[in-house]
């Protein structure tokens, strides 16, 4: 899935965590590293890209689109069943007037495509960051990340049942992406400078970077991204940055940022604000 072939070092067992669970991915800041090409993959899949293409508010609004996401995948992780059914019932009134010809917001395959990609790209994440899972772990957590689209209009039935059968999913709709001029012009554009504000413009180069390196050639070619060997060499010494500091941090200050945006999300909730 990912470019690398370089190996990541083997993650080191917790005590203090016990059992790894999708709240534990969540504490991770450094999983952020994969939004952008959790997007991508969204895009990719023809009916999800179409509908983002012809209806996000992204380009006018990037910070708001990127809290917003945020929140949803913040609160079906670390929420409560209330909160959960909260921001379910505001992500369908937002989903209401997305759709066109071909697509809706309401289709429960682009839906389990998208909550797909959230689950997933975490987790490859993770494993890029801290080591290969022990397939218990991997199929637990793969298990978990069910709630991303049972929270909406997918059913459980709809999930391959087993990790090994979700990886087989994967590859066929990989296999299937297919994409149009339009939907390639926005893409290019969620990573273009001339189209960004000044606040993201400095970070755009880097964010293209890891965002075009996570995913695989053929989406790649899908969606009309370039890739070179000076792009491979780049992609993987920032890999290596990362793993040689990022867990070196101290776990409070990566647990942080959760806690921030849940607070956040929560004082949205109590005080009548929006938050999707």
């Amino acid at each position: 899935m990912t470019a690398t072939t370089e190996p990541a070092p083997q993650a080191a067992p917790d005590p203090a965590r016990g059992r790894l669970g999708i709240a534990d991915l969540l504490h991770e800041p450094a999983l952020l590293l994969g939004s952008g090409s959790a997007v991508m993959l969204q895009l990719a899949e023809w009916g999800v890209g179409k509908g983002v293409a012809e209806h996000s508010t992204t380009m006018d609004r990037p910070f708001d689109r990127l809290r917003t996401t945020l929140s949803y995948v913040y609160v079906m992780g670390l929420g409560t069943d209330a909160e959960r059914q909260a921001i379910a019932r505001m992500v369908n009134r937002a989903h209401v007037p997305i759709r066109g010809e071909g697509y809706s917001a309401f289709d429960p395959e682009l839906q389990l495509w998208v909550a797909a990609t959230l689950a997933e790209v975490g987790l490859q994440m993770y494993e890029k960051v801290f080591g290969p899972l022990d397939p218990d772990t991997a199929e637990r957590l793969y298990r978990e990340g069910w709630i991303y689209g049972t929270a909406l209009q997918v059913r459980e039935d709809m999930w391959p049942p087993t990790r090994a059968e979700f990886e087989q999913w994967w590859a066929r709709k990989e296999a299937g992406f297919r994409s149009d001029e339009q939907i390639r012009r926005y893409a290019a554009g969620l990573l273009s400078t001339r189209e960004a504000t000044w606040l993201v413009r400095p970070v755009l180069p880097l964010m293209s970077l890891i965002t075009r390196g996570n995913l695989s050639p053929h989406a790649r070619d899908v969606l009309g991204f370039t890739w070179s060997a000076r792009d491979q060499r780049r992609y993987d010494l920032v890999w290596r940055i990362v793993r040689a500091v990022y867990p070196r941090m101290p776990r409070a200050m990566r647990r942080l940022p959760a806690r921030v945006a849940m607070a956040e999300v929560r004082w949205r909730i109590r005080s009548g604000r929006r938050v999707i």
